[in-house]
């Protein structure tokens, strides 16, 4: 097997590095923060970018930004004598970031794919994480092997580089307009003497039930937990990314400007929150 290649240990990326690890691969681990505090145990550490080019044929970014992808991207192409061919991205950027990272790669002769996940901190640790992946059928053929064990739910999306963040976006937008439309549903019913409970049971054999009221609501929100493990300022992030894309497509966007509003202002109020404090948000108006 291929000696694995890890850049970005952080909520995501960590415990996805741990699950290959686990699954008997060696996987060369680096993170600006601090690599060895955040590798999986016993997992060979890199020292820098170029470090793991260096060792590892396939390497998993799991990065903050398009830019923070670019800018590592370029030091693995800059990398003499480099193992790597393959990269396989997991960062939620936007759609030109990642035609421009499969550019810059190619031209060093870097396979890349764009394969953002879904599933939050719980999926990540458990394995069961959904990632679009977009790329060549051959390339996915040779990655999916190291996919699955991060990635239960991986599917193979498209084939142009940018189509794999093109759904991931798409499915953050469904789930920010489920989770800010569930949350004034519930807020109404309340108002009217309903008990969260029964709105929750009854709409979950209705037709308005959805990931929202059959997951987050009944999880995290009912008991207060308010622990998603995914936070308002990257679903913010999300749909400004989502709206941005849409209006470069053309593609029709009223409901996008609408969610966007929404979850800014969710984000300026509650800038250190799990994102499904946009309940109580909705409910008190602040």
């Amino acid at each position: 097997m291929p000696t694995l290649g890890f850049i970005g240990l952080g909520n995501m990326g960590g415990p996805m590095a741990c699950n290959l690890a686990a699954a008997g691969h060696e996987v060369v681990c680096h993170d600006a923060a601090g690599t060895e505090a955040l590798a999986p145990p016993g997992a060979p550490c890199a020292d820098s970018v170029a470090d793991v080019a260096r060792r590892a044929r396939i390497v998993f970014l799991c990065l903050p930004d398009g830019p923070v992808v670019l800018q590592v991207a370029r030091e693995i192409a800059a990398t003499p004598e480099r193992a790597a061919e393959i990269v396989v991205d997991s960062t939620t950027c936007g759609i030109g970031d990642a035609r421009a990272a499969h550019d810059l790669l190619a031209e060093a002769g870097i396979r890349y794919a764009d394969a953002p996940v879904s599933g939050g901190t719980a999926g990540s640790k458990a394995g069961t994480l959904a990632m679009m992946v977009a790329a060549p059928a051959d390339l996915f053929a040779e990655i999916e092997p190291y996919v699955r064990p991060m990635a239960k739910n991986a599917r193979h999306v498209g084939t142009e580089a940018g189509q794999g963040m093109a759904m991931k976006l798409l499915n953050n937008f469904l789930s920010a307009t489920a989770m800010a439309a569930t949350s004034e549903a519930v807020a109404f019913g309340v108002s009217q003497g309903l008990d969260m409970t029964t709105i929750l049971e009854t709409v979950n054999v209705s037709t308005g039930r959805n990931t929202a009221t059959e997951d987050k609501f009944p999880r995290r929100i009912a008991t207060g937990a308010f622990d998603a493990g995914f936070a308002t300022r990257l679903m913010a992030k999300d749909i400004r990314l989502y709206e941005a894309c849409v209006e470069s497509a053309g593609a029709p966007r009223r409901l996008a400007s609408l969610l966007r509003g929404i979850w800014d202002g969710m984000e300026a109020a509650r800038p250190d929150s799990d994102f499904t404090e946009i309940y109580p948000h909705i409910r008190d108006g602040r």
